[in-house]
């Protein structure tokens, strides 16, 4: 298996809008990352997720980009994009840019052109189709922001695709000229000297919208080796891909090294386990445990060496992993420490979501008017004219709407926690006086410093990043308990996944003295007579 880089490190994703500003417009920016890149340093992270900075008149928050190789005037310039780049390169953490490729803002200049008339040079850069008999959309794709996924426009008398919002028409990927523009801009920032690329909803690309084909399209594996070879298969760069339909065969498709095509993909097979079968998120149910074992173990042991495994819990569309599976209240600090533990001794390329290091949690609202996210204030209006009642929806977007995730990033008890001098595009979490960085930095029993701890073990030791897996089943469901092996080493990791006490027996483990990380006082493990507390975890070496 061949050592990269990116096996070995671990990723920070920084939402720019939540994360620093610097010049009290409320709204972060590139110099507020430059900022804070010791801080990234201090963790031990080996380069920076960067969600969109692209220039966009921001309908979906950056994911519309209206100009790939310029930066949005509230974030900065390219000059300060150049130098986050550079002060990052000097820390030892890469950037890896957000490429957003499905589809552009309805303001970019090939949208523009494209719906001036039917025979325009840039007509066939999108998807344009004629109404269907009788009129009407074109077929019955829909958005996965609510609605139909066919937009009419007057001008030229037929419909284009969006599978998210109107203001974000699809590319049209069977153009050849629309790929070669894509592998253009690709070089452009792999010249400047990134770390790489996640690819948003690359699995859409391959699309064959008149068959109602969407995801993983017959084409789409033809185009990603294409892309390798006339982009980043000449760097010493990571790339993800967005595949949220991916199970480990399509998985293998993707990253497995001989095919030539991504490093690894983000697939959301773990996070899916809470809504309700045959429904959508906004459609709850308790996460099953069980369940939650044996996919993330599936995934730990069918890719085998033929693909690598992104891990992750939270990122910008996901809702605070503490508040979401764990305890936001009084077990608030254990149980982050655990969810922590449990991923980064995993094999695979961890990720972490700003804030998730120090714990950050949901931040409720009582009213549609707190929401900023285009994707929850849709479904707010959909679910009602269905007849859904207002507190369950509302009961819906607290636990799973985006915006939980986007709230400023906490650096301190000041105001708006440190994040603006001026008012910020989103509240601030009213917890912030309790929860910061500020606060976790100087307690060396933290949330933070049982980050830094984990992503130096997987530095340090060749177990984490390259041992195999193996999940002890014999147990209670709320018991994750897990071997990992390599050259003769063996480490038990062991979790509760509740806030009760548990007892469990796998007395073949044997007893244990050598404690790796733990998240409560423990000097030793027994597995004879196991004994866990609410949200206790902890990695032992056995003997």
């Amino acid at each position: 298996m061949q050592e990269h880089w990116w096996k070995t490190t671990v990723v920070y994703q920084v939402y720019p809008r939540s994360f620093q500003d610097t010049d009290g417009d409320g709204i972060g920016d590139l110099r507020g990352i430059v900022k804070r890149l010791d801080y990234l340093q201090e963790l031990g992270i080996g380069a920076i997720w960067l969600s969109p900075v692209y220039k966009s008149p921001n309908d979906d928050n950056g994911y519309d980009i209206s100009d790939y190789r310029d930066i949005m005037d509230e974030f900065g310039t390219m000059a300060d994009m150049d130098e986050l780049i550079r002060e990052a390169n000097a820390r030892n953490i890469k950037i890896v840019m957000d490429l957003v490729v499905n589809h552009t803002s309805d303001e970019h200049p090939w949208f523009i052109e494209s719906r001036r008339s039917r025979d325009n040079e840039y007509r066939d850069y999108y998807i344009w189709r004629d109404p269907a008999p009788g009129g009407g959309e074109p077929n019955g794709l829909r958005s996965i922001f609510s609605g139909s996924a066919w937009q009419y426009d007057e001008q030229t008398g037929q419909y284009y695709l969006h599978l998210f919002s109107k203001r974000q028409p699809d590319l049209n990927w069977e153009n050849a000229k629309v790929r070669q523009e894509v592998w253009d801009l690709m070089n452009f920032w792999l010249e400047k000297g990134i770390g790489g690329f996640r690819m948003d909803v690359i699995d859409l690309v391959g699309k064959l919208p008149d068959q109602e084909i969407t995801g993983n399209g017959p084409k789409l594996h033809e185009y990603l080796q294409d892309m390798h070879r006339e982009t980043f298969g000449r760097y010493d760069v990571m790339t993800v891909g967005e595949t949220w339909g991916a199970t480990p065969e399509i998985a293998k498709l993707y990253s497995d090294p001989a095919r030539k095509e991504l490093s690894m993909v983000f697939q959301f097979e773990h996070i899916m386990l809470d809504q309700q079968e045959g429904k959508d998120k906004w459609d709850l149910k308790p996460l099953p445990v069980g369940e939650l074992k044996r996919v993330l173990s599936k995934w730990q042991t069918e890719l085998g060496d033929q693909g690598w495994n992104s891990l992750f819990w939270n990122n910008h569309d996901l809702p605070r992993i503490v508040s979401r599976w764990g305890d936001d209240g009084e077990l608030r600090i254990p149980s982050a420490k655990m969810f922590a533990i449990v991923l980064h001794l995993m094999k695979g390329t961890p990720y972490i979501y700003q804030g998730e290091e120090i714990g950050m949690t949901n931040c409720p609202i009582a009213d549609i008017s707190e929401a900023q996210d285009i994707e929850t204030i849709n479904m707010y209006h959909e679910r009602l004219d269905w007849g859904y009642s207002r507190e369950d929806i509302i009961a819906s977007i607290n636990a799973k709407g985006r915006d939980n995730a986007r709230t400023p990033m906490q650096w301190d008890d000041t105001a708006n926690a440190g994040f603006t001098t001026g008012t910020p595009w989103l509240r601030v979490n009213p917890n912030y006086k309790s929860i910061s960085a500020a606060s976790e930095l100087a307690d060396t029993d933290s949330i933070f410093h049982t980050y830094k701890r984990l992503i130096a073990l997987r530095k340090e030791h060749p177990i984490v990043a390259w041992g195999s897996y193996e999940l002890i089943e014999d147990v209670p469901e709320q018991l994750f308990l897990y071997l990992r092996h390599h050259e003769g080493r063996t480490w038990a990791v062991a979790a509760n996944f509740g806030g009760t006490a548990l007892s469990s027996s796998v007395s073949r483990l044997g007893r244990s003295e050598s404690v790796i990380i733990s998240n409560y006082d423990r000097s030793e493990a027994d597995f004879a007579q196991l004994e866990l507390r609410p949200y206790e975890a902890f990695a032992v070496e056995l003997t």
